[in-house]
């Protein structure tokens, strides 16, 4: 074919394309919804002009500069057109030729722009000849794949004989971004635009064989197991028609059955498959039989795929705090805080919550409050005193008597996939030569590797991501750095006097009431037989041995009310000591006579803050200090202090120059 070297000046309107590129000898529909461009198109069908139709840089362009269009176009003729009820144009547009905008002459209301027509580049070749066949036969390949192509087009495109229109009508019909479709447009070589047309055919082609392949397997392994569960049916049938159901296939089946109901992920599903064909091929006399029939009802009970709705309503979380736990304001805001931050994410991420105070301060029941207030299910397992690393982990199945770790067996219990889980007196975890629980609880509170964890008798990756972990301490010295940089810490310090006092009243008494069967009326506990308690008979940080000692005192009540149900007596502090016996602690400062040697010291203990009376005396002696009890480093260098003061104003004192040296 000749090529054309003449090229024509021209000026046209130019409309610009968002998302399409118009060929030559081409037709494209086309949605005209623009105030300017709803003018081009009708003054150029008025006045029988064809329109340039050049593709935007950036599809975003809400309003297009000159400088947003492209150089290269083609020249089109609306061949059809409608107006719609909302003021649009529907046009079927041909294209006629490609140009190259020289100069733009106009850009209000709509572009106009001085032209040079751009004819294609071809020369005969047998190379030529070769890339047109090769590119019909790969285009009619992928027509093969497209079932909603109508069969006539592979013979319209076996019949284009000119090499440049194959070009532009493959390239019409094949879905390319508009850059790469553009680049077929502006290279004006025959044979380099059918070489870079082809490279992308042969790209798009892959793709497809590959998806239909990926369906084929699909659809062979969706008939396959159709005919299986067919079989399987028929087989069912004809046992029970016999009476010959097998108790192993039954047995078989109806964990067969768990299996498919237990929303398994893909590898833990084939896992579940192996083990139950392995299942079906072992005797039911044999010892493996029981240890494979266990790990898939292991597997089965397991909540892969089951969780609940959070349900976090910021206001009725703080209620259901204050009404569970009196004071402990920090820590309410910071869970509080907690919960706000799940709640704007939809995800609760963030650090793992650890409780440390002494025991009987509320850490337990914080936990289930939480749970309480986001509506999930909650669920605690002690650590203390666990020294194997199986304890955590779960024993590989090639023990005898081996089974899931404690985190696993929590997850079963809870029946779903995110609970919120205690781990309770996580700083009494010990370590020997079966392994370090700490470093194995690591893995379990880290978020960055708990959606994989993988407990040793399972052998599978069970996600934990989901599950909410708190933990509870009652000291943080013996927890390891490296566990503890992972979890917040929130302290709960002991109750003074008053707060246990309120306690006792607003939630202790009324629960002991209804575990004994007692009106409030039968059983009326006023402020000072509260107060006698919490004095004379407990001696603690928390309000666990207050609890008791009311529970001690109601139930002696509740017997005296079952015996004579009109039993109305009235108890008193006086009278506690029927109830409980003699008073076990006594107020040291009450009674004391301020006596010459004695002095008052401050000192803390588990159960909070504290006096001590120290008593010193003088006797001869070579001038030692000696000190009796069991002091801190603290208190022995306060009396090694008080010493060197005595020394100091000796003079003052009126002590002899010789009185250190003899006592």
């Amino acid at each position: 074919m000749p090529a054309k070297n003449e090229s024509a000046h021209l000026t046209l309107a130019i409309l610009p394309l968002q998302e399409a590129v118009l060929y030559p000898n081409t037709v494209l529909p086309l949605a005209v919804v623009k105030k300017a461009g709803i003018q081009l198109v009708e003054e150029a069908l008025k006045d029988g002009r064809p329109i340039g139709f050049v593709a935007l840089k950036d599809r975003e362009v809400e309003t297009p500069t000159a400088d947003d269009l492209r150089r290269v176009g083609t020249i089109g003729v609306i061949q059809k057109m409608l107006k719609v009820p909302d003021g649009t144009l529907r046009c079927i547009v041909g294209g006629t030729q490609a140009f190259e905008i020289a100069t733009f002459t106009q850009v209000e209301p709509y572009f106009k722009a001085d032209v040079v027509e751009l004819p294609d580049k071809t020369r005969e070749s047998e190379e030529l000849v070769a890339m047109h066949r090769n590119l019909t036969t790969l285009f009619q390949r992928l027509l093969s794949y497209l079932p909603q192509v109508p069969r006539e087009m592979e013979m319209e495109v076996q019949n284009i004989a000119d090499p440049n229109l194959l070009t532009y009508f493959v390239a019409s019909t094949m879905r390319l971004d508009v850059a790469e479709k553009q680049a077929i447009l502006e290279e004006r070589n025959t044979e380099k635009r059918m070489r870079k047309l082809t490279m992308l055919l042969t790209k798009e082609l892959e793709v497809v064989e590959l998806g239909h392949k990926i369906q084929n397997d699909i659809q062979k392994e969706m008939e396959k197991n159709q005919r299986e569960f067919y079989l399987r049916q028929q087989l069912r049938a004809i046992q029970e028609e016999l009476g010959e159901v097998d108790p192993q296939q039954a047995e078989t089946n109806e964990l067969r059955k768990k299996i498919d109901e237990a929303g398994m992920p893909e590898e833990v599903r084939k896992a579940a498959d192996r083990e139950l064909d392995r299942l079906q091929r072992v005797p039911s006399a044999s010892p493996e039989y029981s240890v494979v029939r266990t790990y898939l009802d292991w597997l089965t009970q397991l909540p892969w795929n089951v969780q609940t709705a959070d349900q976090i309503d910021i206001a009725q979380a703080r209620k259901i705090l204050d009404e569970d736990h009196y004071d402990l304001e920090k820590v309410k805001d910071r869970i509080v805080e907690y919960l706000a931050v799940g709640k704007l994410k939809k995800k609760m991420t963030g650090p793992i919550l650890c409780f440390v105070g002494p025991p009987g301060v509320g850490k337990t029941s914080l936990g289930q409050s939480i749970a309480k207030a986001m509506g999930r299910k909650f669920v605690r397992l002690s650590v203390g005193g666990v020294r194997d690393e199986a304890e955590i982990r779960g024993h590989r199945r090639t023990y005898i008597g081996a089974m899931p770790g404690t985190i696993v067996r929590a997850l079963r219990d809870a029946g779903t996939k995110n609970p919120v889980m205690m781990i309770d007196e996580i700083d009494k975890v010990g370590a020997d030569y079966r392994g370090d629980p700490q470093s194995a609880l690591l893995e379990v509170l880290d978020p960055e590797q708990n959606f994989t964890f993988r407990d040793h008798y399972l052998d599978l990756p069970f996600d934990l991501s989901e599950v909410l972990f708190i933990c509870t301490a009652n000291q943080l010295e013996t927890i390891s750095p490296p566990l503890r940089d992972r979890m917040e810490i929130i302290p709960l310090h002991g109750y003074t006097e008053l707060e246990k006092l309120q306690i006792a009243k607003r939630y202790l008494v009324k629960k002991q009431q209804i575990v004994n069967g007692l009106r409030p009326s039968q059983a009326p506990l006023t402020d000072k037989i509260l107060r006698a308690i919490i004095n004379d008979y407990t001696r603690e940080a928390g309000v666990r041995n207050l609890e008791r000692e009311i529970g001690t005192v109601l139930r002696k009540v509740a017997r005296k009310v079952a015996e004579t149900p009109a039993y109305k007596e009235k108890i008193t502090p006086e009278s506690l000591v029927d109830y409980l016996g003699k008073p076990r602690f006594f107020n040291e400062v009450k009674k004391r006579v301020a006596t010459v040697g004695v002095a008052t010291g401050l000192a803390w203990t588990p159960v909070g803050g504290d006096i001590l009376f120290i008593e010193a005396t003088a006797m001869p002696g070579k001038g030692a200090v000696t000190l009796t009890g069991q002091l801190g480093d603290v208190m022995k260098e306060s009396a090694t202090a008080a010493v060197s003061f005595l020394r100091a104003h000796s003079t003052d004192l009126g002590l002899p120059e010789d009185f250190f040296a003899k006592h």
